[in-house]
């Protein structure tokens, strides 16, 4: 099963402001959510930029690999 039918992205900023233009301060929160069960099976807080380009990252792993995979492969990263 693909990735992208197993889990979902969730991407909620700290605030109204697009990434490229926030204040530095701000933490944006990056969750990938099982869609059986709810339940949140990754989750990283991060400046607005590293968020952004973490998302992107992740919607293309979710498009291209499968469900095991694609957890073999974020499970490990750290802030």
């Amino acid at each position: 099963m693909k990735a992208g039918h197993a889990y979902r992205l969730i991407v909620t900023r700290g605030g109204l402001t697009p990434a490229l233009l926030a204040d530095t301060g701000r933490t944006d929160h990056v969750e990938v959510v099982e869609v059986d069960s709810g339940e949140v099976v990754l989750f990283w807080d991060r400046p607005p930029q590293a968020a952004s380009k973490l998302a992107r990252a992740l919607r293309a792993d979710l498009a291209q690999l499968d469900a095991e995979m694609f957890l073999e492969r974020w499970a490990n990263v750290e802030d």
